[in-house]
């Protein structure tokens, strides 16, 4: 009889291409990304950073896009379409980035 492992459901499963960075942008990311301030109603794209791992969003929101609705802490607080439904995304400002006007 065969006993199989069981299925690895972690955080960062099925991310390995998703999250990873060129190989001349690895390492630690510019200390500007973690001070840039966002007001609310701002529209800002999630891009996760890898090399954060805190405040680090689901990676299916990764390349979406929405409005800063309020700060949590140093987070911010994103409503997210996720097809006809509105969601909540929790977010540190590393995996941010402002959309321009």
């Amino acid at each position: 009889m065969v006993m199989n492992m069981a299925k690895s459901h972690g955080e960062r499963r099925k991310t390995r291409h998703k999250l990873q960075k060129p190989s001349r942008k690895r390492g630690l990311s510019a200390i500007s990304k973690a001070i840039q301030e966002f007001e609310t109603g701002d529209m800002a794209h999630i891009v996760i950073d890898p090399s954060v791992h805190k405040g680090m969003p689901n990676p299916k929101f990764h390349g979406r896009t929405g409005r800063v609705t309020a700060r949590r802490g140093r987070a911010y607080l994103l409503s997210v379409r996720d097809g006809n439904a509105k969601k909540e995304v929790i977010v540190y400002p590393q995996h941010l980035s402002p959309q321009q006007q």
